[in-house]
């Protein structure tokens, strides 16, 4: 694949080392939104950002800090990997939402409200009960909207997302998720939040996670483009991307401390823990980073012409982020109207 296309994933937690970036610059992946946040409070995840700052430092020739879609652009001209700071929890605020500015001012550009429980600011898609966005949660929304921090309801139960949709002055993505109709994982989302995202101007991130695929680790390739055909029909091709969820090579133990985190002495039993209590193994054909263009190809296969495909693996979220990592109020029109 020409490292000229733009090539985006929305979600990654992997086990970082020179082999993954390697990988990553082999692919040609301009942009990879990376987690630095789980249940880390505000000072472990400055640790975390640290850890990455180093690697900018050690591996230059693969790796570039992204703050703005101007930094993914220079990323592609480059021929190196853009990384762009991600929070799948808000748990880093703690209970001070002048937080958000803070990360925002070390690199932070996409935060979820919530990570599978309920949080201060909105309920996890595994509560029983959805309460929605909480006072607090209305704030938090407002400031990120302020600061130009991507809204991320990935892991949030259905009222919580639809109501951050109508709380939220900006388009919201969903980073890495697929329609419960065709696969019923517990954090699936719905038609109705995705038919709303589309009509809001979001952003969907499709998962290639085994335990979001229909078939699990026997998904085939054809079935998961053909759900993407399906999805664009909902959510509209403008708002279509790819969001992995790839966490390769981690050790089974860190899937566990991901499910429990602090709060719990026991295993949570979420999605696929009963039988199988680590990562499951990634279909044939997405087993790494250097796997991506098997995705152009099976997308063109199915019928997507060679413009939408482009939009689906990297267009649309270089379109997103150029709109949505800018201050509120600050024009990005030179931004999202460049060309490669």
């Amino acid at each position: 694949m020409s490292k000229k296309q733009v090539l985006i994933d929305a979600t990654q937690y992997s086990n970082w080392s020179e082999q993954i970036f390697r990988q990553m610059n082999k692919a040609g992946l301009s942009a990879v939104c990376v987690t630095i946040c789980y249940h880390e409070n505000f000072r472990e995840t400055v640790a975390n950002i640290s850890t990455w700052n180093r690697r900018f430092t050690d591996f230059p020739e693969f790796l570039t800090l992204c703050r703005s879609s101007q930094d993914i652009l220079l990323a592609v001209k480059e021929g190196r990997t853009g990384i762009i700071y991600a929070l799948q929890n808000c748990s880093a605020i703690e209970d001070d939402i002048n937080l958000v500015e803070i990360l925002h001012r070390l690199g932070v550009r996409v935060m979820q409200l919530t990570y599978n429980n309920q949080s201060l600011l909105a309920s996890g898609c595994y509560e029983e009960s959805d309460s929605g966005i909480t006072r607090f949660g209305k704030q938090v929304i407002s400031e990120m909207n302020r600061m130009g921090m991507i809204i991320d309801m990935s892991h949030s139960a259905e009222k919580s997302t639809l109501q951050a949709m109508d709380y939220s002055r900006r388009p919201l993505a969903i980073t890495h998720a697929n329609p419960a109709d065709w696969h019923p994982s517990i954090r699936s989302k719905s038609r109705a939040v995705l038919r709303k995202l589309g009509e809001t101007k979001g952003m969907l991130g499709l998962s290639l996670y085994p335990y979001h695929l229909k078939g699990g680790s026997n998904c085939t390739l054809q079935e998961f483009c053909k759900m993407v055909a399906n999805v664009v029909d909902t959510v509209g091709i403008d708002h279509i991307g790819i969001g992995s969820d790839l966490c390769q090579n981690q050790p089974d133990e860190v899937v566990n401390w991901m499910r429990n985190g602090r709060w719990s002495r026991s295993r949570d039993f979420g999605e696929g823990t009963a039988s199988n209590p680590g990562f499951p193994p990634q279909p044939i054909w997405f087993q790494n980073n250097e796997d991506f263009p098997r995705l152009r190809d099976g997308l063109i296969e199915i019928g997507f012409s060679e413009k939408d495909t482009q939009m689906i693996l990297g267009e649309n979220w270089l379109r997103f982020f150029s709109e949505g990592f800018e201050p509120e109020g600050v024009t990005s029109e030179k931004k999202s109207s460049q060309h490669i």
